[in-house]
């Protein structure tokens, strides 16, 4: 029987980050879901604590690869092409899913597979973590209550950790993109799901530990510069342009 999610992991030396992902997987009360460590090529602990992870969790469907790639997106379209699970979700070294029960609280939301419309989209709310794992505060974008494509206009409302892709519709990463991928991504998701008629189904749970300092974050200005260009290509010049100014104007009041 195939797995109800994949949970896939890139990483490249990721060793001082990676245990408390690996443990909040190990910890969850419903164990059909594989986890896919992709790795970038390590020398440093990272397929060490993999491989133990991997010893340790018979129960649970753990893949280890690890060879060069073109970086970060290129390493998760790897990760999807050997998905097998019903739902895709990418959780970061140094990610946690919220709680044990994470997993088995979304498996409550898929309606049985025998004619029912799976939902094209899981998702939910986002903590902020620090270096350590402790909290720092709740994702300043919430999750609307009813999302749409439509909904990335006004920023990436949903964090891509909190994001469960049914894998059947999910296409790969756009390469041009280096930082933003993932919005593009969500958004070709969403427009499928509303092509196929699909739900996109608020789990009204905070289901994702987020790891504050990622790469995103480290390359805010050429990341800006990304996401211009995907709302550009999705919504148009002039419903970017206005949503920026909004923006900018929502920065300046924020108290």
């Amino acid at each position: 029987m195939n797995p109800e999610f994949s949970l896939i992991t890139v990483t490249y030396n990721a060793g001082s980050t990676l245990q408390r992902t690996l443990q909040s997987a190990a910890s969850q009360t419903f164990r059909r879901f594989e986890h896919l460590i992709v790795d970038g090529g390590s020398t440093d602990s990272t397929l060490a604590l993999a491989q133990a992870y991997q010893q340790q969790n018979p129960d649970i469907s753990v893949g280890i690869s690890s060879e060069p790639d073109r970086g970060l997106y290129d390493a998760m379209n790897k990760g999807i092409t050997r998905a097998r699970g019903k739902y895709i979700v990418f959780l970061n070294a140094g990610d946690k899913l919220h709680a044990p029960q994470t997993l088995e609280s979304l498996a409550a939301l898929i309606p049985p597979d025998n004619g029912n419309k799976l939902p094209g989209v899981l998702y939910g709310e986002t903590d902020l973590v620090d270096d350590a794992g402790n909290f720092l505060r709740h994702r300043r974008l919430q999750a609307p209550e009813q999302l749409s494509w439509k909904s990335f206009r006004q920023g990436m409302l949903v964090c891509h950790q909190s994001f469960y892709a049914l894998r059947e519709i999910v296409p790969s990463y756009d390469l041009q993109y280096r930082f933003s991928a993932d919005v593009d991504w969500c958004i070709r998701v969403m427009k499928r799901a509303k092509e196929m008629s699909l739900p996109l189904v608020n789990s009204h749970l905070v289901l994702t530990d987020y790891l504050s300092e990622g790469m995103t974050t480290q390359h805010h200005q050429e990341s800006l510069r990304e996401r211009f260009q995907v709302m550009r290509k999705h919504y148009g010049l002039a419903t970017t342009l206005a949503m920026h100014a909004w923006f900018a104007l929502r920065a300046k009041i924020k108290p």
